[in-house]
């Protein structure tokens, strides 16, 4: 795997634990709703991290988009599709979002490399 995607995988893997380490309850609840709002569901997995991308994109949070890129490659979206969330992203969050989709366009790479 590409460095960048390690460093970024180690990094949130590491904090996380910190923060559920801390044991606050607020902060773990939240954390397990996450978890399942992209679980199985009506909507298929791949469909919500798809979706995700393009929340994230729109709120212009790099870690975020990182995130839901690696998600939407591991359940099977091909660079085609990828390129499709990116217009879409774009469409609604406007031309503020290009930035991140310079930098989602090179993490994508680096998934694929």
């Amino acid at each position: 795997m590409n460095q960048e995607v390690t460093e970024f995988n180690e990094y949130r893997s590491r904090m996380n634990k910190k923060i559920l380490d801390a044991d606050n309850l607020v902060l773990k609840r939240l954390f397990n709703l996450d978890t399942n709002t992209y679980s199985e569901g009506a909507l298929n997995e791949k469909t919500k991290e798809m979706l995700g991308l393009v929340a994230s994109m729109v709120l212009r949070c790099d870690d975020c988009i990182k995130y839901h890129l690696q998600k939407c490659y591991e359940c099977g979206v091909n660079k085609e599709e990828v390129f499709e969330i990116f217009a879409v992203a774009n469409i609604v969050g406007g031309t503020i979002v290009i930035p991140h989709l310079r930098r989602a366009v090179e993490f994508w790479e680096q998934l694929e490399s």
